[in-house]
Protein backbone atom coordinates (compact mmCIF):
# COMPACT_ATOMS: atom_id res chain seq x y z
CA UNK A 1 0.00 0.00 0.00
CA UNK A 2 1.35 3.62 -0.66
CA UNK A 3 2.57 5.52 2.04
CA UNK A 4 0.22 8.66 1.28
CA UNK A 5 -2.49 6.29 1.73
CA UNK A 6 -1.36 4.61 5.28
CA UNK A 7 -0.80 8.23 6.37
CA UNK A 8 -3.95 9.70 5.25
CA UNK A 9 -5.83 6.59 7.16
CA UNK A 10 -3.74 7.22 10.13
CA UNK A 11 -4.64 10.82 10.29
CA UNK A 12 -8.66 10.12 9.84
CA UNK A 13 -8.11 7.48 12.65
CA UNK A 14 -6.62 10.11 15.17
CA UNK A 15 -9.15 12.62 14.11
CA UNK A 16 -12.04 10.36 15.15
CA UNK A 17 -10.59 9.31 18.07
CA UNK A 18 -10.32 13.14 19.03
CA UNK A 19 -13.98 13.49 17.99
CA UNK A 20 -15.07 10.52 19.99
CA UNK A 21 -12.90 12.23 23.28
CA UNK A 22 -14.57 15.54 22.62
CA UNK A 23 -17.89 14.98 21.15
CA UNK A 24 -19.51 18.41 19.88
CA UNK A 25 -22.04 20.56 21.76
CA UNK A 26 -25.23 20.40 20.69
CA UNK A 27 -26.73 24.08 19.39
CA UNK A 28 -29.02 25.34 21.41
CA UNK A 29 -32.64 26.10 19.89
CA UNK A 30 -32.02 29.68 21.55
CA UNK A 31 -29.02 30.37 19.51
CA UNK A 32 -29.02 33.96 17.68
CA UNK A 33 -26.78 32.42 14.72
CA UNK A 34 -26.18 35.80 13.22
CA UNK A 35 -22.79 37.31 14.55
CA UNK A 36 -23.52 40.75 16.52
CA UNK A 37 -21.33 43.30 14.75
CA UNK A 38 -20.13 46.29 17.85
CA UNK A 39 -21.10 49.52 16.99
CA UNK A 40 -17.92 50.66 18.07
CA UNK A 41 -13.91 49.16 18.33
CA UNK A 42 -11.28 51.07 20.25
CA UNK A 43 -8.56 51.76 19.94
CA UNK A 44 -5.54 48.84 20.66
CA UNK A 45 -3.53 48.88 24.22
CA UNK A 46 -0.21 48.08 24.22
CA UNK A 47 -0.15 44.48 25.13
CA UNK A 48 -3.09 42.05 25.94
CA UNK A 49 -6.49 43.58 27.08
CA UNK A 50 -8.30 41.59 29.37
CA UNK A 51 -11.48 43.51 31.36
CA UNK A 52 -13.44 46.69 30.71
CA UNK A 53 -15.79 48.50 33.31
CA UNK A 54 -18.18 51.09 32.62
CA UNK A 55 -18.17 54.49 34.71
CA UNK A 56 -21.32 56.39 34.43
CA UNK A 57 -20.50 60.43 34.38
CA UNK A 58 -23.65 61.59 36.97
CA UNK A 59 -23.89 65.09 34.96
CA UNK A 60 -23.45 63.84 31.29
CA UNK A 61 -23.95 60.42 30.08
CA UNK A 62 -22.43 60.94 26.93
CA UNK A 63 -19.24 61.72 28.96
CA UNK A 64 -18.87 58.58 30.21
CA UNK A 65 -16.05 56.57 30.57
CA UNK A 66 -14.61 52.73 29.66
CA UNK A 67 -11.66 51.70 31.79
CA UNK A 68 -9.93 48.51 30.38
CA UNK A 69 -7.49 46.35 31.62
CA UNK A 70 -4.04 45.92 29.51
CA UNK A 71 -2.83 42.25 31.27
CA UNK A 72 0.43 42.51 31.05
CA UNK A 73 4.05 42.49 33.44
CA UNK A 74 4.77 46.27 32.33
CA UNK A 75 0.40 46.55 32.01
CA UNK A 76 -2.03 49.32 32.20
CA UNK A 77 -5.14 50.94 33.15
CA UNK A 78 -6.52 52.39 29.79
CA UNK A 79 -9.38 54.81 29.83
CA UNK A 80 -11.43 55.46 26.78
CA UNK A 81 -14.26 58.14 25.75
CA UNK A 82 -17.55 56.54 24.60
CA UNK A 83 -16.43 56.43 20.64
CA UNK A 84 -13.76 54.54 21.87
CA UNK A 85 -10.71 56.80 22.14
CA UNK A 86 -8.58 56.75 24.55
CA UNK A 87 -8.48 59.22 26.82
CA UNK A 88 -5.70 58.40 29.85
CA UNK A 89 -3.09 55.83 30.89
CA UNK A 90 -2.19 55.03 33.92
CA UNK A 91 1.31 53.01 33.44
CA UNK A 92 3.73 50.99 35.02
CA UNK A 93 0.72 48.09 36.89
CA UNK A 94 2.40 44.93 36.99
CA UNK A 95 0.13 42.85 35.16
CA UNK A 96 -3.42 44.34 35.95
CA UNK A 97 -5.77 41.41 35.73
CA UNK A 98 -9.64 42.39 36.42
CA UNK A 99 -10.86 45.72 36.78
CA UNK A 100 -14.70 47.49 38.78
CA UNK A 101 -15.74 50.71 39.48
CA UNK A 102 -18.44 51.97 42.47
CA UNK A 103 -19.48 54.91 43.44
CA UNK A 104 -19.57 57.35 46.58
CA UNK A 105 -16.61 55.77 48.65
CA UNK A 106 -16.50 58.76 51.35
CA UNK A 107 -12.67 60.36 51.02
CA UNK A 108 -11.90 63.33 52.86
CA UNK A 109 -15.65 63.12 53.59
CA UNK A 110 -15.81 63.28 50.19
CA UNK A 111 -18.44 61.04 47.81
CA UNK A 112 -15.80 59.64 45.76
CA UNK A 113 -15.73 56.98 42.46
CA UNK A 114 -13.53 54.80 41.79
CA UNK A 115 -11.88 52.08 40.13
CA UNK A 116 -10.33 49.24 41.56
CA UNK A 117 -7.74 46.72 39.54
CA UNK A 118 -6.13 43.81 40.92
CA UNK A 119 -2.29 43.69 40.23
CA UNK A 120 -1.72 40.17 39.86
CA UNK A 121 2.11 40.33 40.27
CA UNK A 122 2.58 42.23 43.29
CA UNK A 123 -0.51 40.85 45.12
CA UNK A 124 -2.12 43.78 45.45
CA UNK A 125 -5.16 45.81 44.61
CA UNK A 126 -4.65 48.71 43.18
CA UNK A 127 -7.52 51.82 43.49
CA UNK A 128 -8.07 54.92 41.16
CA UNK A 129 -10.00 58.01 41.43
CA UNK A 130 -12.66 58.51 39.20
CA UNK A 131 -12.60 60.13 36.31
CA UNK A 132 -9.26 61.79 36.94
CA UNK A 133 -7.24 58.27 38.18
CA UNK A 134 -5.51 59.77 40.92
CA UNK A 135 -3.99 56.74 43.26
CA UNK A 136 -5.69 56.95 46.37
CA UNK A 137 -4.48 53.55 47.88
CA UNK A 138 -0.75 54.13 49.54
CA UNK A 139 0.95 52.34 46.23
CA UNK A 140 -1.66 49.18 45.98
CA UNK A 141 -3.47 46.84 48.98
CA UNK A 142 -2.24 43.48 50.00
CA UNK A 143 -4.38 40.88 49.16
CA UNK A 144 -4.55 36.99 50.06
CA UNK A 145 -1.93 37.73 53.26
CA UNK A 146 -0.91 34.65 54.67
CA UNK A 147 -1.89 32.30 51.83
CA UNK A 148 1.63 30.08 50.78
CA UNK A 149 0.22 27.80 48.21
CA UNK A 150 1.97 28.99 44.32
CA UNK A 151 -0.67 30.57 42.74
CA UNK A 152 -3.23 31.49 46.42
CA UNK A 153 -1.82 35.23 46.25
CA UNK A 154 -2.09 35.86 42.26
CA UNK A 155 -5.04 38.27 42.66
CA UNK A 156 -7.61 37.81 39.37
CA UNK A 157 -11.04 39.06 39.71
CA UNK A 158 -12.51 41.90 41.57
CA UNK A 159 -15.88 43.10 42.20
CA UNK A 160 -17.11 45.93 44.35
CA UNK A 161 -20.62 45.52 46.44
CA UNK A 162 -21.93 48.43 47.55
CA UNK A 163 -24.50 47.53 50.51
CA UNK A 164 -28.15 49.11 51.12
CA UNK A 165 -26.49 51.16 54.36
CA UNK A 166 -23.67 52.36 51.85
CA UNK A 167 -20.60 49.65 52.94
CA UNK A 168 -18.55 49.25 50.29
CA UNK A 169 -16.91 45.90 49.81
CA UNK A 170 -14.23 44.47 47.51
CA UNK A 171 -14.67 40.77 46.54
CA UNK A 172 -11.58 39.22 44.91
CA UNK A 173 -10.35 35.86 43.49
CA UNK A 174 -7.11 34.56 42.57
CA UNK A 175 -5.37 32.09 40.04
CA UNK A 176 -5.91 28.98 42.48
CA UNK A 177 -6.59 28.65 46.20
CA UNK A 178 -8.74 25.93 48.26
CA UNK A 179 -11.48 24.15 47.05
CA UNK A 180 -14.04 24.78 50.16
CA UNK A 181 -14.43 27.40 52.32
CA UNK A 182 -12.22 30.21 50.79
CA UNK A 183 -10.98 30.97 47.16
CA UNK A 184 -12.78 34.03 47.79
CA UNK A 185 -11.87 36.77 50.08
CA UNK A 186 -13.99 39.64 50.89
CA UNK A 187 -12.62 43.25 52.10
CA UNK A 188 -14.29 46.14 54.11
CA UNK A 189 -13.05 49.21 51.97
CA UNK A 190 -12.68 52.56 54.16
CA UNK A 191 -11.12 55.97 54.68
CA UNK A 192 -7.80 54.99 56.60
CA UNK A 193 -8.48 59.11 58.26
CA UNK A 194 -5.82 60.38 55.61
CA UNK A 195 -8.17 60.30 52.31
CA UNK A 196 -6.55 56.83 51.25
CA UNK A 197 -8.37 53.52 50.84
CA UNK A 198 -7.88 50.76 53.52
CA UNK A 199 -9.25 47.20 53.13
CA UNK A 200 -10.33 45.39 56.14
CA UNK A 201 -11.04 41.26 55.34
CA UNK A 202 -14.39 40.53 56.83
CA UNK A 203 -14.83 36.73 55.37
CA UNK A 204 -13.67 34.10 53.40
CA UNK A 205 -16.04 32.02 51.32
CA UNK A 206 -16.98 30.07 47.81
CA UNK A 207 -16.40 26.59 46.42
CA UNK A 208 -14.29 25.88 43.82
CA UNK A 209 -14.04 22.71 41.34
CA UNK A 210 -9.72 22.89 40.85
CA UNK A 211 -10.80 22.17 37.31
CA UNK A 212 -8.92 26.00 36.26
CA UNK A 213 -9.45 29.13 37.96
CA UNK A 214 -12.01 31.59 39.11
CA UNK A 215 -11.39 35.38 37.12
CA UNK A 216 -14.71 36.53 36.48
CA UNK A 217 -17.20 38.12 39.61
CA UNK A 218 -20.24 40.42 39.18
CA UNK A 219 -22.11 41.51 42.29
CA UNK A 220 -26.03 42.47 42.13
CA UNK A 221 -26.37 45.22 44.20
CA UNK A 222 -29.84 45.96 44.08
CA UNK A 223 -30.38 41.94 44.95
CA UNK A 224 -27.61 41.47 46.84
CA UNK A 225 -26.00 38.93 45.21
CA UNK A 226 -22.47 37.51 44.09
CA UNK A 227 -21.66 35.45 41.07
CA UNK A 228 -18.47 34.25 39.98
CA UNK A 229 -17.63 32.01 37.10
CA UNK A 230 -15.43 28.13 38.13
CA UNK A 231 -14.26 27.92 34.77
CA UNK A 232 -15.37 24.77 32.97
CA UNK A 233 -17.86 23.97 35.38
CA UNK A 234 -20.20 26.97 36.17
CA UNK A 235 -21.85 30.16 37.53
CA UNK A 236 -21.84 30.09 41.22
CA UNK A 237 -24.38 32.46 43.33
CA UNK A 238 -23.79 33.62 46.93
CA UNK A 239 -24.99 36.34 48.95
CA UNK A 240 -22.88 39.81 48.97
CA UNK A 241 -23.89 40.63 52.73
CA UNK A 242 -21.21 39.18 54.67
CA UNK A 243 -24.23 38.61 57.40
CA UNK A 244 -26.32 36.66 55.37
CA UNK A 245 -24.15 33.78 55.51
CA UNK A 246 -21.83 31.74 53.07
CA UNK A 247 -24.24 29.04 51.62
CA UNK A 248 -23.95 28.82 47.75
CA UNK A 249 -27.57 29.47 46.51
CA UNK A 250 -27.23 27.92 43.59
CA UNK A 251 -25.07 26.86 40.14
CA UNK A 252 -25.96 27.44 36.80
CA UNK A 253 -24.60 27.35 33.31
CA UNK A 254 -23.24 23.75 34.02
CA UNK A 255 -24.02 22.91 30.35
CA UNK A 256 -23.45 24.19 27.04
CA UNK A 257 -20.74 25.90 27.13
CA UNK A 258 -17.22 25.25 24.50
CA UNK A 259 -14.53 26.08 27.33
CA UNK A 260 -14.31 28.11 29.86
CA UNK A 261 -16.73 30.26 31.58
CA UNK A 262 -15.65 33.83 31.49
CA UNK A 263 -16.80 37.24 32.24
CA UNK A 264 -20.11 37.86 33.76
CA UNK A 265 -22.77 41.16 33.18
CA UNK A 266 -25.92 42.04 34.73
CA UNK A 267 -28.19 44.03 32.10
CA UNK A 268 -30.90 45.63 34.88
CA UNK A 269 -34.80 46.06 33.16
CA UNK A 270 -35.38 47.11 36.74
CA UNK A 271 -34.16 46.87 40.48
CA UNK A 272 -35.59 43.40 40.34
CA UNK A 273 -35.64 42.16 36.77
CA UNK A 274 -33.27 41.88 33.91
CA UNK A 275 -30.52 39.45 32.43
CA UNK A 276 -27.25 37.82 33.41
CA UNK A 277 -24.52 37.20 30.51
CA UNK A 278 -21.60 34.85 30.75
CA UNK A 279 -19.10 34.47 28.12
CA UNK A 280 -18.40 31.37 26.68
CA UNK A 281 -14.94 32.12 26.05
CA UNK A 282 -13.93 29.38 23.36
CA UNK A 283 -17.02 30.32 20.97
CA UNK A 284 -17.22 33.91 20.99
CA UNK A 285 -20.32 34.01 22.74
CA UNK A 286 -22.40 34.93 25.50
CA UNK A 287 -25.26 32.83 27.11
CA UNK A 288 -27.61 34.89 28.36
CA UNK A 289 -29.83 33.74 31.98
CA UNK A 290 -32.51 35.59 33.30
CA UNK A 291 -31.81 37.56 36.81
CA UNK A 292 -34.74 37.41 38.81
CA UNK A 293 -35.66 33.56 38.89
CA UNK A 294 -39.08 33.20 39.96
CA UNK A 295 -41.03 33.75 43.33
CA UNK A 296 -40.83 30.12 44.44
CA UNK A 297 -37.44 29.52 42.58
CA UNK A 298 -35.49 32.83 43.08
CA UNK A 299 -31.99 31.29 41.99
CA UNK A 300 -33.27 29.43 39.28
CA UNK A 301 -31.41 31.34 36.16
CA UNK A 302 -33.03 30.13 33.21
CA UNK A 303 -30.88 30.46 29.71
CA UNK A 304 -33.05 32.57 27.25
CA UNK A 305 -30.54 33.17 24.61
CA UNK A 306 -27.15 32.26 22.54
CA UNK A 307 -25.50 35.59 21.29
CA UNK A 308 -22.79 35.37 18.66
CA UNK A 309 -20.38 38.26 19.12
CA UNK A 310 -17.55 39.33 16.82
CA UNK A 311 -15.29 39.94 19.67
CA UNK A 312 -12.32 36.81 19.82
CA UNK A 313 -12.29 34.79 22.96
CA UNK A 314 -13.48 37.60 25.29
CA UNK A 315 -12.26 37.19 29.16
CA UNK A 316 -14.16 40.08 30.48
CA UNK A 317 -17.40 42.69 30.28
CA UNK A 318 -19.54 44.88 31.54
CA UNK A 319 -22.68 46.49 30.70
CA UNK A 320 -25.43 49.55 31.68
CA UNK A 321 -28.77 49.89 30.68
CA UNK A 322 -28.97 53.50 30.96
CA UNK A 323 -29.69 55.59 27.74
CA UNK A 324 -25.81 57.45 27.29
CA UNK A 325 -25.98 59.02 23.41
CA UNK A 326 -27.30 58.42 20.14
CA UNK A 327 -25.68 55.38 19.44
CA UNK A 328 -26.16 53.80 22.69
CA UNK A 329 -29.53 54.74 23.45
CA UNK A 330 -30.87 51.42 25.77
CA UNK A 331 -27.26 50.71 27.02
CA UNK A 332 -23.93 49.77 26.47
CA UNK A 333 -22.02 46.02 26.16
CA UNK A 334 -18.91 46.14 26.57
CA UNK A 335 -16.82 43.38 25.67
CA UNK A 336 -13.05 42.59 26.04
CA UNK A 337 -11.77 40.85 22.33
CA UNK A 338 -8.07 39.26 21.88
CA UNK A 339 -6.82 41.42 19.32
CA UNK A 340 -5.80 44.15 22.08
CA UNK A 341 -9.21 45.83 21.88
CA UNK A 342 -12.27 46.38 23.65
CA UNK A 343 -15.87 46.18 21.44
CA UNK A 344 -18.99 48.41 22.30
CA UNK A 345 -22.43 46.99 21.18
CA UNK A 346 -25.58 48.24 21.33
CA UNK A 347 -28.20 46.59 23.96
CA UNK A 348 -30.69 46.36 21.08
CA UNK A 349 -28.63 44.22 18.65
CA UNK A 350 -27.63 42.19 21.42
CA UNK A 351 -31.01 41.42 22.83
CA UNK A 352 -32.66 41.03 19.10
CA UNK A 353 -36.52 39.77 19.41
CA UNK A 354 -35.74 37.49 22.15
CA UNK A 355 -35.06 40.44 25.41
CA UNK A 356 -36.34 43.12 26.33
CA UNK A 357 -35.30 46.59 26.41
CA UNK A 358 -35.14 49.16 29.98
CA UNK A 359 -37.74 51.46 30.04
CA UNK A 360 -39.71 50.03 27.08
Amino acid sequence: MHKSIIAAGILLIQLQLACAQKPAIPVSPLEDKTIIKPAIISEPVQFDSDDPAIWLNPSNPSKSLVVGTDKSENGALYVYDLQGKIVRVVKDLKRPNNVDIAYGLVLNGKPTDIAITTERITHKLRIFTLPDMTPVDNGGIPAFEGELGKGFRDVMGISIYTSKNGKMYAITGRKTGPTTGGYIWQYLLEDDGKGAVKATLVRKFGKYSGKKEIEAIAVDNELGYIYYSDEQVGVRQYYADPEKGNEELSIFGTTGFTEDHEGISIYKLTDTTGYILVSDQGANKFQIFDRAGTKTKPFEHKLLKVANVQASHSDGSDIVSVPLNATFKHGLFVVMSDDKTFHYYRWEDIAGKRLKIAGQ
